[in-house]
């Protein structure tokens, strides 16, 4: 760094030894080494990476509003506005948000249609930014079809403004202090796009290590890894960038890292027994059904799907829609109805099913015949539940199944990393021991699980 961004760090203790570099060589960049940016030439600098909403609402904080409108922005108000969005408080985060929106403090309410627009030019920006800065990760997602739709991404920047309130099918009209306190304190997924758009625009390398201090924390992605579609060109998508990192987001953080593709009814089928050998035994999983009216929704199964007269799964399970509203329905703790599937059967009903009983299932997808399905009007097992699809009864148009972080080791696979072919030659183990010899690894071999 030049002997002028480190005149201009010094201005700022705010910022660690390593984001002193990086702000600094941004602001050096975008103020033509000014020392002080002009609104335009900072638009200009971060271009057709950032929404032009967010550009105004950034404005907005860096040059003040109306009668109170600067024409340049000095490096510590530069500075500030990076800290307080990524690691601020909750306080100094509402006094960005109030500021950005407009000329509002925290006597005010704001709009809920202004909170609404200020998370979709979030949503935006963001997808912008996995788009052209994610790597393999995003590249394989969008060679693939999920492209970041506009429509997608207002979709997603609804589902994140809805949670502002109790009800996020009956947001307020009027946001107050203290809605926006917990909801800033509260929205990982808002505190998440918040921190990559803002490390991004202002040209934070994170993981880069140097001599004199520890690594930048990495911003992790909400964008998986995805396994499992190279082979197939024609591969349908029907769900988007938006919704893989929205549900990415909502999983056990321990299986956000990977998307293993498992079935897809266009590709292998509309076959239920095709669909079951090809989950079974997977680990935990993501179905994602729409139905003949587009509305397209699913559910997280926690465990392993395994053909059973029993309930299997536990409270981490959720459904969910994608489409016309991006929503979750977390568990109840009323009941464990989570996730059930048989078939061939006589006494038991056959088919698949998340959430409530048999005959009135959230979900559920009977073995024959394959291709319909229905949704109750209510259901117990998950949290402010709401039919999923648009009519009780539907004809499926896709479903897939993916599965989510590493597939787990069998029982069988496990047992034989602690077999030695000894173990399975009784006789020759015999003729060792006479011959008085030793396993050496049996001194070796860590004792079995418990």
């Amino acid at each position: 760094m030049g002997n002028t961004s480190k005149k201009l760090a010094s201005q700022c203790g705010l910022l660690t030894k390593e984001e002193q570099k990086f702000v600094g060589n941004t602001f050096k960049a975008a103020s033509k080494n000014s020392g002080r940016i002009r609104e335009d030439d900072l638009i200009k600098h971060w271009g057709p990476l950032i929404d032009p909403r967010l550009a105004q609402y950034l404005s907005n904080y860096l040059f003040d509003t109306g009668s109170q409108k600067a024409t340049t922005c000095d490096f510590t108000r530069f500075a500030e506005l990076y800290v307080y969005n990524v690691r601020g408080s909750v306080d100094q985060r509402m006094m960005v948000t109030y500021r950005s929106l407009g000329n509002y403090s925290e006597n005010d309410e704001l709009p809920y249609q202004l909170i609404k627009e200020y998370c979709e030019a979030i949503v935006s920006t963001y997808i912008k930014v996995l788009k052209t800065s994610g790597g393999k990760r995003a590249e394989k997602w969008i060679d693939k079809g999920f492209r970041g739709k506009a429509a997608a991404v207002q979709t997603l920047g609804e589902a994140v403004a809805s949670t502002v309130g109790s009800d996020p099918d009956s947001p307020p009209q009027a946001v107050n202090s203290k809605q926006l306190s917990n909801w800033l304190m509260t929205d990982t997924l808002l505190k998440h796009m918040t921190e990559t758009v803002y490390t991004t625009l202002y040209g934070i390398e994170r993981d880069h290590t140097t001599d004199d201090g520890p690594p930048l924390a990495a911003v992790p992605p909400m964008l998986p890894m995805v396994y499992g579609l190279d082979s197939m060109p024609d591969y349908p998508a029907f769900i988007d960038l938006s919704h893989i990192a929205w549900l990415t987001n909502s999983i056990p953080p321990p299986l956000q890292h990977k998307w293993r593709f498992l079935f897809s009814s266009h590709i292998h089928g509309e076959s239920f027994a095709t669909m079951v050998g090809r989950i079974c035994d997977q680990g935990a999983s993501i179905i994602i059904v729409e139905d003949n009216h587009g509305h397209i929704f699913g559910g997280f199964a926690t465990d392993s799907w395994e053909i059973g007269p029993n309930f299997v799964g536990h409270e981490d399970s959720f459904l969910f829609t994608l489409a016309p509203k991006m929503r979750i329905y977390g568990s109840s703790g009323f009941n464990n109805h989570y996730q059930y599937l048989n078939q061939h059967t006589k006494t038991l009903p056959n088919g698949l099913l998340m959430g409530g009983q048999f005959n009135f299932g959230a979900i559920w997808i009977p073995a024959d015949p394959f291709g319909e399905g229905s949704s109750a009007e209510s259901c117990t097992t998950y949290r402010g539940y709401k039919r999923l699809s648009k009519e009780k009864d539907y004809r499926i148009r896709s479903i897939e199944v993916w599965a989510v972080g590493d597939k787990p080791e069998s029982d069988k696979e496990s047992g034989e990393r602690d077999v030695s072919i000894l173990d399975t030659n009784p006789e020759a183990k015999a003729i060792l021991e006479m011959a008085g010899k030793t396993r050496h690894s049996d001194g070796v071999r860590e004792p079995p699980p418990l």
